[in-house]
Parts: C-alpha cells; structure tokens; sequence
C-alpha cells in the first residue's frame, strides 16, 4: 500500500513514463484509471473452472488490472490489509516444526471454527485466561468425509483479521489458529487423539464446548477429554454453549440431534440463506464481509456508476440475492466506502451511496474487494 509522500512520489514516476492511461469517471466520483505498464499478479486463490468463462452481464470490460481512487474515512483499525488474500497460500500443508513448536505450552481451543462466531470467541476467550490462545481446528474434512463442496462462511484470507478484532476480549493477545489435517487424526481413538495433543504438540491445556466430541467415529465426549487430559498432566475446560436468542432452531436444523439452541455455524448458514444480515450479526458478533478477488482482465465491470462481479468472484458465502442498504465497500484499509449492494442470481453489484473524490491511490492494481453487510435489506 503506498501512502503519504511515497504516493506523491509514485505517482509522478507513473506521469513522466507516460504510465497513467485512460481515466473513466463514474458520476458519483468513483475513477479507475489504466497503467500500461500493470501486470496481473498471480493470485492464490482455488482453481475454479467457471473463473474462466466470460461474463455476460452489460458493461465496460476492461483489458487491463483496475485501479482507483475512493472516498477515505476515518482509519478503523479492524479494517484489513485486503492485500493478505494474495499474500497467504490458499493451499493446505503440513504444520512445520517451527509451527508446531509455537504452540508448545499454549491452551488450545477444540471446535470446527468455520463461522468464527461467538459461540467460538467464548471458547478463545476462555483459552486466553489460562494460557496462551490457539484455536486447533481440522482441514480437509469435507474431502475425507465425502461432504458436498460448499463456499465458507469467512474467506480464508479474511480469518487473521477476525481473530485480531478478538484481542480485546481475550487479554489483548490474538488467538492463533492451528491447524491439522484431518486425514492425520480420523483414525485416533479418544485416547490416541489426546495423546498427540500431549506428546507431539506439547500444549498445557484444552477448552472445548459442553458437547464437543472427538476420536474416531467422535466416540469421546466431553467427560472423556476432561479424564484423559488429567492422565497427561493437561487442563481441561469445559465451557457451557453460548445459546442462540433467537430460537428457531425448527426451520435450520429440524433432524439435527446435536441442536439444543447454541449458536452455531448452521444458524450462520440459514441466516445467510434468508438475508436477514441483522440475525447474522448478531451470531458472529461482527458484521459479515465477504470478500471478492480477481485474477484475470474482466472480472469487475463498470455499469452506469456501478461496479458489478461475477459470484465466482466470492472467495465466501455472499447473502441471499436482494439488495441490501448500509454496507461499506472496502478498497483498501484506508478507502472504505458506503454502499448498497445489489446480488442477483448471477452477480454482485455496489452502488455508492456518498460522492467519492480522489486520493492517492493510482498506479495500483485494483484486484480485491470487501464488503461490509449492514443489518437493512431492501
């Protein structure tokens, strides 16, 4: 992110090599502008053949990496550098010894932490009054369980800044997430399970959830953690379940036997379906931001002061299609925006709600986007 004199300097290295190219403004204030000399950089993002098929929706495509200038706000320190979806690997590996060795001495926290919500907060929150937080959650489960692909519900590249705006609750530390490829422990019994967490990772102490299992065919039960970490020397903290306000558990989870009013990644998921962003806010304890990148020329389009993205776009789950008023688009962690955002069966579409006018912000290529769900929908 160039800022301050850098920018100043920048951009009069883009002026006298001719760089700055064709500037199309957009009525409400929004410029993009076209460096010649920009190169699309690889972006670590899932292969994904629809990626590759041309948009049909109406508008300017452009041949070139978008640039722009936005509205700045107030800095807001949970805002993140959207840069980090291009700088983390998207792909899955073995912890290295050095990863391994961190969480040495650490409390961890048990749970599949897709959501990210309260209800997981609480478990981290509890890890950080004892020790030192980690979350140890599992990849690679859908493949070995043979579950359908779904889109997350916090884009990968998104979690680092979720767990940040967790700090103030748990002591001012971020939690770390660690994770563990699930085809590693599947076949572990209770006793094995925690006997890796004993002797391979060397952590102190364990905080689940009042219905966590674990062990193969999740055979062991919260009791049995307790039991089992006391043999090796570990804490063991069982939480009570942070439970959902809003009990409708009839219309989510109908055949779920688990369901007992708890906050939960499937209320998440319903939530979403319905658009009531209100409802999800609540749940994650934050407002929901999905995330939108690009690695080819004509990803974004320009419509009549609109700027519109294929859903393939999405790197998490958007709401479902309706229009939605207060939201915020996020440029850069300096330049977010008010919007209203518009989703239909194919699309994503941002309007800007206040007239933008230019800062220093050119000669930068312009390939992610956040957006910040308000709680009104239209």
């Amino acid at each position: 992110m160039l800022t301050g004199s850098r920018i100043s300097q920048h951009l009069r290295e883009c002026n006298n090599h001719q760089h700055l190219g064709l500037g199309l403004g957009l009525g409400l204030g929004l410029g993009f502008y076209h460096s010649r000399t920009v190169r699309p950089s690889s972006v670590a993002v899932s292969s994904d053949k629809r990626l590759n098929n041309t948009s049909s929706s109406s508008g300017i495509d452009f041949g070139f990496p978008l640039v722009g200038c936005l509205q700045a706000r107030s800095p807001r320190s949970e805002i993140p550098v959207l840069s980090d979806c291009f700088s983390q690997r998207e792909d899955d590996h073995e912890p290295t010894s050095e990863e391994v060795s961190s969480v040495a001495g650490g409390v961890v926290a048990l749970g599949k932490f897709d959501a990210l919500h309260i209800g997981h907060r609480e478990l981290a929150i509890q890890a950080a009054k004892v020790g030192v937080p980690f979350l140890l959650s599992f990849v690679g489960m859908a493949e070995v369980l043979g579950w359908e692909p779904r889109a997350p519900i916090v884009a990968k590249c998104d979690r680092k800044r979720v767990l940040s705006s967790w700090a103030p609750y748990c002591g001012n530390v971020t939690p770390t997430e660690f994770q563990i490829e699930f085809s590693k422990v599947r076949q572990l019994s209770p006793r094995q399970f925690v006997e890796k967490l004993s002797r391979e990772l060397g952590i102190r102490g364990v905080v689940a959830g009042q219905n966590y299992r674990f062990g193969y065919k999740a055979s062991g039960d919260a009791s049995a953690l307790v039991r089992l970490c006391e043999e090796h020397g570990m804490g063991a903290y069982i939480i009570n379940s942070v439970m959902d306000k809003k009990q409708v558990s009839k219309n989510i989870v109908p055949d779920n036997t688990k369901e007992q009013g708890q906050v939960s990644s499937t209320r998440v998921r319903h939530a979403l379906a319905e658009g009531d962003m209100k409802y999800v806010s609540e749940l994650l304890g934050r407002q929901h931001r999905l995330m939108l990148t690009t690695n080819d020329r004509e990803r974004f389009r320009i419509d009549k002061g609109r700027v519109s993205a294929p859903k393939s776009c999405s790197l998490n789950l958007p709401p479902r299609e309706g229009r939605y008023t207060n939201c915020s688009l996020l440029f850069s962690e300096e330049n977010v925006v008010p919007c209203r955002v518009s989703i239909d069966t194919t699309h994503i579409h941002l309007e800007l709600e206040e007239r933008a006018t230019c800062v220093d912000v050119t000669c930068q290529e312009f390939r992610s986007l956040g957006i910040d769900f308000g709680e009104s929908r239209v």
